[in-house]
């Protein structure tokens, strides 16, 4: 059987070449299915490796893929002066951007931790910059996947540019 007979409802760019990111929803969360492409995951653990995290030990990465079907990674960087640092899924924004990419179209986040690591509500917040509800995140360790789940659910009734040129007027 085909990979597309496995899903119900396809969208864009998921389907390029067959070897990138598929998502489906059928009835529910509980159908929501994941096709994970491992260039997200091994760059974002890859990107992990990478993180500058002498304060914390905390170390994030994080892998993006744009419009185009292209992935950008980034770490943590951490910063003496707390406050200064920058998320993995910041990085990895910043790259997508620098390479023209527009729009996010499937997240990964890689982290260990006794629980899953998802991003930070800034970072949520920062991708909803980029992607609306529907964008898929998996949230992963250094041996698995441990969430797979949307944009939507980790921010709900999130504020987007849609708000603001909604709200322009004529």
């Amino acid at each position: 059987s085909s990979l597309v007979s496995l899903c119900c409802f396809l969208r864009g760019p998921f389907c390029v070449g067959g070897a990138l990111f598929f998502g489906s929803f059928c009835s529910g969360p509980s159908s929501f299915r994941f096709y994970l492409s491992p260039y997200l995951l091994i760059g974002a653990r890859d990107a992990r490796l990478r993180a500058h995290a002498p304060y914390s030990h905390f170390a994030v990465g994080a892998a993006l893929m744009d419009e185009q079907g292209r992935v950008h990674a980034g770490a943590n960087i951490e910063n003496a002066a707390y406050p200064q640092g920058l998320c993995a899924e910041a990085a990895a924004l910043a790259h997508l951007v620098v390479a023209g990419g527009r729009r996010v179209m499937a997240a990964v986040v890689v982290g260990e931790g006794r629980e899953a690591v998802p991003p930070c509500g800034g970072c949520r917040q920062k991708l909803r910059e980029f992607a609306g509800d529907e964008l898929p995140v998996i949230v992963a360790d250094g041996r698995e996947v441990r969430l797979r789940t949307t944009l939507g659910a980790l921010l709900p009734h999130s504020f987007g540019p849609d708000h603001l040129s909604a709200g322009r007027r004529p």
